[in-house]
């Protein structure tokens, strides 16, 4: 059997939002879903061979990552998305997420779950499946669930949701082979029986109105049942995208606008309205996610997660989390200044003590005082001030915050004041950035 390539390659595209570059026109593309802190950046690192940290916060992982790998002769782009728990995009890496699985057309998506939480991780599974029956579920951390002593029903788990599920643990390499042995098989073999969730009668008879007229207008362009559901919804930010995507507003469309508008009146006369009609969506993927893992997912002890949850009510605690939050920053804020100091000046001793013999040599050589004054005293100054002031902390701080995030202490920092963020209309993650800042 041929595996991965022994020295795949990766590239990176800073900026490129969903223009993919392909090789060839056989070149498949897939995307890798997944919420933060789940190890998705660790199987595209594995597969493409690419060295690349992700970060969970907006400005850092907006951009899509792209890198090359190949399986039994079929070369695939794979596309790092930003981590997000929900395809009901709050934030503009969400959005991202959104966009590209959405509207991207990637051959598959490899939706990146968390073993020793899966639950949590079905809520975006089940979205992608919406979308596109083009799934294989990855689910990674199999080391760590053997750990806590956590057992997956892959059968089971692969039975209810009607598309492959596989078990990797990404940070040594295992299974990452039957991962895209799973999806080269995909192009032979399709999987035709996806969950169709099923959400309480009151939207399930706005969608069955709505639904026809789509299906008519777009053929297999999107997903009617998906868009149908999305237009009575009414995302404006989804909807903005799907218009860029069609090249139309098919929300302006005669006929499809008064089914909308009769679909919301029959919600309304059962009292759901606005985001009552979110809310109950999401109640029903909880309960769906609820019920494929309880079939799935046992623990031998039910204190498994026991020592994480005393963890979680010390630190999002409002009394011991927000001084424990405060204190480790400014312990982290305290290292990076004092011990910038010492390389920052050692740098400059160098930097400065060579700007002294570039200015003896350029006067040797009797150049002119302004080309002096232009190469030494303004370009070769600048850059050794930068470098001798900025370097250093960078060098203290990134690490330090890395290891927050590796730790999980970073999205509880987040939820910590997300509350706080909230009322400014921003959200906790971007507290995160402010830190870098």
């Amino acid at each position: 059997m041929v595996g991965l390539a022994a020295k795949p390659t990766g590239i990176k595209w800073i900026d490129s939002g969903l223009t993919i570059s392909r090789e060839n026109p056989d070149d498949r593309i897939i995307a890798l879903a997944g919420n933060p802190n789940v190890g998705k950046s660790t199987v595209f690192n594995a597969l493409t061979g690419m060295n690349q940290h992700t970060g969970n916060w907006p400005g850092k992982t907006v951009s899509n990552a792209q890198g090359k790998c190949s399986y039994d002769g079929t070369n695939y782009v794979m596309v790092d998305i930003p981590g997000t728990y929900s395809l009901m995009a709050h934030s503009a890496e969400e959005e991202v997420a959104r966009d590209f699985i959405c509207f991207g057309n990637p051959d598959a998506v490899i939706v990146v779950c968390d073993a020793t939480c899966l639950e949590r991780n079905m809520n975006l599974v089940l979205q992608t499946i919406e979308i596109t029956d083009h799934v294989v579920v990855c689910v990674n951390l199999m080391d760590e669930a053997k750990k806590k002593h956590i057992h997956i029903d892959f059968i089971s788990l692969q039975k209810d949701l009607g598309v492959p599920v596989v078990g990797v643990t990404a940070r040594s390499g295992k299974k990452l082979g039957k991962l895209m042995e799973t999806v080269n098989s995909l192009k032979t073999e399709n999987f035709i029986n996806p969950i169709k969730l099923k959400y309480i009668a009151p939207v399930e008879e706005a969608i069955s109105i709505v639904e026809p007229a789509v299906k008519a207008r777009l053929g297999e362009k999107l997903n009617s049942r998906w868009t149908a559901l999305k237009l009575i919804d009414h995302d404006e930010g989804l909807l903005k995208s799907m218009a860029d995507y069609l090249g139309f507003d098919i929300a302006q469309d005669e006929i499809i606008s008064s089914k909308i508008e009769e679909a919301r009146r029959r919600l309304e006369e059962n009292g759901i309205s606005g985001e009552e009609l979110r809310d109950k969506i999401v109640s029903c993927l909880i309960i769906t996610a609820e019920g494929i893992c309880a079939d799935a997912v046992s623990f031998e002890s039910g204190s498994y997660n026991a020592r994480d949850r005393k963890i979680d009510r010390i630190l999002t605690s409002k009394w011991s989390g927000f001084p424990i939050m405060i204190l480790l920053l400014m312990l982290i804020f305290y290292i990076t200044i004092t011990g910038a100091n010492y390389p920052s000046e050692l740098i400059s001793d160098v930097l400065f003590r060579l700007q002294d013999i570039l200015a003896a040599f350029f006067t040797q050589i009797g150049a002119p005082w302004w080309v002096t004054g232009m190469l030494v005293m303004g370009i070769y100054r600048v850059l050794a001030w930068v470098i001798s002031v900025m370097l250093p902390p960078m060098a203290i701080f990134f690490p330090l915050f890395t290891l927050l995030e590796d730790l999980g202490y970073l999205p509880r920092i987040a939820f910590n004041l997300d509350k706080y963020f909230k009322k400014a209309h921003a959200c906790g993650k971007q507290a995160l950035t402010m830190c870098m800042v």
